[in-house]
């Protein structure tokens, strides 16, 4: 039997300051080693000082996960030597004597399996190493301490997972869930580390680190079981290691023997004393908890009738359904929904190309209220949203510009379907007996016009016509 747990590292993205300094949060756009204080360096002398907000947002995601909150949480000091650990050792959470860190005993539902969170605790990202070529073969090894400081949750899950696609399943409704909760953006590069712990019946724990995607994530378990079986069949025992995954050649590769708790030789924290969670804080935490992913899509569901796979898709995405909520009324929601998730989705479905919009809300609603008003057809709508993506015109000027408005004078109309009706005589015909051949020939005419057909006007005119035949 195959057991997987996972830790998920998650920075703490929306914080403006690092977890025990005043530095940046967001480390991405300086020079290297310019984001740096004596704390955060571990000078002899300086003392951390906790970021409230850090702590809030920590536990924001433990009530999310269901996880219990003690009435105080602690820090400790977890030794080892690394480059990129200035102090020489990593300020987090450790349940050593009773709970203490942030939350523990959680749980998510993943198709209908239970996957308990065992703790989630506060604690302080390490710098970064910058390899000249590839891991193994380098020639020079930098270090950039911009990131050292930076405040991230870290979640432990027990080993419930029972194949790699579960682990995908898990991680996509995870990065869905903090995102909508604003504590991260997942998909900062960085913002979101996953490391797997593995093994198969009778074999030791081999864990996976250094894996940058959630697909890769899962190729990596996938290599990493046949790996283990493959050396079980052979008698070959499965040593407690640490492996790196090679994105380049798709394999797992050794990197060390895995550490024990023990050797990390965890103890308190002295300079930060123990924080009490008052009740009031939890309280307040609740009561300004956005809506989950869950009741939003319910809501879409009940509310405006819109299709289930729709509403997945747009109460999954933070973006998509904040988009959704500032543009739609009663009437339209259903023909917005389908605008965000079928059309926009298309065109702006990466961080720099959301980023690159001009769309507003206002483009969406008048968008919409256009399509069901049938002033343009569902083709024009499309060749619209692009432009106001691109340009951030108004409707009325883009409908102008690019002679986009529906064909609504009856005379033209007519000419176009006598044209249709000289060239699909057979059509004509068989329209007559069936009805579901009208459809055909409204179809014609739709291309005649390039779309721009009055549909309900085009369809009447062409009854009409057959009826007087």
């Amino acid at each position: 039997m195959t057991k997987i747990g996972l830790e998920i590292h998650c920075q703490l993205t929306r914080l403006e300051s690092k977890l025990f300094c005043s530095c940046k949060a967001d480390y991405r756009s300086f020079e290297p080693n310019s984001n740096i204080c004596p704390v955060c360096m571990g000078l002899p002398g300086s003392l951390p000082i906790l970021n409230k907000k850090a702590v809030e947002k920590a536990a924001l995601l433990s009530i999310a996960l269901g996880c219990k909150i003690p009435p105080k949480i602690g820090f400790f000091r977890k030794n080892y030597f690394y480059p990129d650990l200035p102090k020489n050792f990593q300020i987090t959470q450790y349940n050593a004597y009773g709970p203490t860190s942030i939350g523990y005993d959680g749980t998510i539902m993943i198709e209908e399996k239970e996957i308990k969170i065992r703790r989630i605790q506060l604690e302080e990202d390490p710098g970064r190493l910058v390899y000249s070529g590839s891991s193994e073969k380098t020639e020079i090894t930098l270090v950039d301490y911009n990131r050292a400081g930076t405040p991230l949750v870290e979640m432990v899950t027990e080993p419930d997972f029972e194949n790699p696609k579960q682990v995908r399943v898990f991680l996509n409704i995870l990065a869905d869930l903090v995102e909508n909760l604003g504590i991260a953006d997942p998909y900062l590069e960085g913002a979101f580390r996953v490391d797997g712990n593995i093994s198969i019946e009778k074999g030791n724990r081999v864990e996976i680190k250094n894996v940058g995607s959630f697909r890769d994530i899962e190729k990596a378990l996938h290599f990493e079981i046949t790996r283990q079986q493959s050396l079980a069949e052979r008698g070959i025992p499965i040593p407690a290691e640490t492996r790196h995954w090679d994105e380049a050649r798709k394999i797992t590769v050794s990197s060390r023997s895995k550490e024990e708790e023990e050797d990390y030789r965890y103890f308190p924290e002295e300079d930060i004393p123990k924080i009490i969670i008052e009740k009031t804080l939890l309280e307040s935490l609740k009561n300004t908890m956005p809506e989950s992913i869950m009741s939003k899509k319910e809501r879409y569901i009940n509310k405006y009738r819109i299709p289930v796979q729709v509403a997945e898709v747009l109460s999954s995405d933070k973006f998509y359904s904040d988009l959704f909520e500032q543009s739609h009324t009663e009437k339209n929601a259903k023909e917005i929904a389908n605008l965000i998730t079928t059309d926009l989705k298309g065109f702006a479905d990466t961080k720099e190309q959301r980023e690159q919009l001009k769309l507003t809300p206002k483009h969406l609603s008048d968008l919409a209220d256009a399509i069901l008003g049938n002033k343009i057809t569902r083709n024009s709508g499309k060749v619209a949203l692009q432009e106001m993506i691109k340009t951030g015109k108004t409707l009325s000027e883009i409908i102008s510009s690019l002679d986009l408005g529906h064909v609504e004078d009856e005379s033209s109309l007519v000419k176009t379907i006598e044209e249709v009706f000289i060239e699909e005589q057979k059509a004509v015909s068989e329209a007559k007996q069936n009805s579901d051949t009208i459809n055909y020939l409204v179809g014609k005419v739709m291309r005649k016009t390039k779309g721009k057909a009055n549909p309900s006007l085009t369809l009447d005119i062409i009854r009409k016509k057959l009826d007087s035949q």
